[in-house]
């Protein structure tokens, strides 16, 4: 019996040992055990090294490791370490085995004259590294080292998955022991192999008919005027016999009107086309194509213009200046009426959001213990409108409903000041006159 032990796990091995008897002198032949053959120097049965004679005695990763009478396949990782024979019993007549010489040098060396020498592992494959491994030999020892792209785990060697460490900008792909990165449609890698950059699909032969913009990533086709993009982005087709105009109701801010090859916007009177699709309002004030006279003042109002008169003023209110009329507190018929009336114009487009703030009223004189409230004094029969006190010297117009012109409104707004200490009441008025613009532009 020997007892075998493979890495911390020990296993004993029942080996059979021919027992062989000296011949006799009417023996013709000596037959040996399984295992074992004669050998006619020693007259002894002798172990057969299973590992030398048989090619390829253990596949893969297993390694063979000879005993008496058989042979053990086991992982390269694996150490056989040989137990003390038993002692010898009297009366058989086994094989002796032979006894490796004392080494008195350390694990991982040998003697050689009188001093101790490395021994190469690698060389002599006397080493477990896993055949994807490379050997290197060290001091006493050898260590298995994994190709580039892989690391070790325990005894093997596992692919890194450089993908997860964000080397590419766009795609990563992992490969056994490396990756690759990739781009999306519209870019290509750059010298460094791991950025993306843009591809100019138009110096690239493009496939657009007539013209081609390169963006970052892709590309569009564009068609010259009188032209119109296909449904496959590429091709142009002649609009000599296609009415743009009736494609959108948007594609003019007033009037589209169709032309060969062509549509072109138009603007109403009163105004210009700015740009190629909206309409602005014509200043006949500003440009001097109005008709008013020395006596009157051009107010500018959508799409139009108006002559005012420059005296407003009516009995018994005497003008003060252009704008301004005040009645005097000396006649008794201005009693119940605004100390002053100051005329303001203003113009808003039709079809306008609400509510909407239109215009804040300003008191121009304040008297100390003064109260001030603001009310729509006249003019707002329909209550298209209303006061929102914003404090004691101001307030805001407000346009409570949609309204479409032209129309024009003309509002008293008055401010009333009450004084409780000197029991005192005064108010003054703006007339303001507000013209609506037929379109919401």
């Amino acid at each position: 019996m020997r007892g075998v032990c493979v890495s911390i796990l020990c296993v004993s091995v029942i080996l059979r040992s021919a027992i062989s008897q000296p011949p006799t002198e009417s023996d013709t032949y000596t037959e040996c055990t399984d295992g074992y053959q004669w050998d006619s120097q020693t007259q002894h049965c002798k172990d057969i090294n299973e590992c030398e004679t048989i090619p390829e005695a253990c596949k893969g990763e297993m390694k063979c490791f000879n005993h008496y009478g058989g042979y053990l396949c086991l992982p390269r990782s694996a150490s056989v370490i040989p137990a003390q024979d038993p002692p010898s019993q009297p009366g058989t007549n086994l094989e002796s085995t032979a006894r490796e010489p004392f080494n008195p040098c350390p694990l991982g060396y040998e003697p050689q004259g009188d001093s101790c020498v490395d021994v190469n592992e690698c060389e002599r494959d006397e080493h477990d590294c896993q055949p994807s491994q490379q050997c290197i030999n060290t001091p006493g020892a050898f260590t298995c080292q994994c190709p580039d792209g892989y690391r070790k785990v325990g005894t093997e060697c596992i692919d890194i998955d450089e993908c997860r460490y964000r080397y590419c900008q766009h795609r990563c792909v992992n490969v056994p022991g490396s990756f690759s990165c990739q781009c999306e449609p519209g870019f290509q890698l750059a010298g460094n192999n791991r950025s993306c950059i843009d591809v100019n699909e138009c110096d690239m032969g493009a496939p657009c008919q007539q013209r081609c913009y390169n963006t970052y990533g892709t590309f569009l086709c564009r068609c010259d005027q009188g032209y119109e993009l296909g449904p496959d982005g590429f091709l142009c087709y002649d609009l000599k016999y296609i009415d743009e105009c009736s494609y959108s109701s948007y594609l003019c801010q007033f009037q589209c009107v169709n032309e060969p090859g062509k549509f072109s916007c138009q603007c109403p009177e009163g105004y210009q086309l700015l740009g190629t699709r909206l309409c602005q309002d014509i200043n006949e004030c500003e440009t001097g194509e109005h008709q008013c006279t020395e006596g009157q003042t051009c107010v500018n109002i959508h799409g139009a213009y108006q002559c005012v008169d420059t005296n407003l003023c009516q009995d018994p209110y005497i003008q003060i200046t252009d704008n301004r009329c005040v009645c005097p507190v000396t006649k008794p018929a201005c009693r119940d009426l605004p100390f002053s009336i100051v005329h303001r114009y203003m113009s808003i487009t039709s079809e306008r959001s609400v509510p909407s703030d239109i215009f804040q009223i300003q008191a121009t004189s304040v008297y100390p213990g003064a109260y001030n409230t603001f009310r729509i004094r006249s003019g707002d029969d329909n209550g298209d409108f209303y006061i929102r006190q914003i404090n004691n010297i101001s307030a805001m117009l407000v346009l409570a409903r949609a309204v479409t012109g032209p129309l024009e409104y003309t509002l008293d707004l008055e401010m009333v000041s009450v004084n409780p200490l000197l029991s005192y009441q005064t108010s003054s008025a703006l007339r303001l006159s507000i013209y609506v613009g037929p379109y919401a532009f």
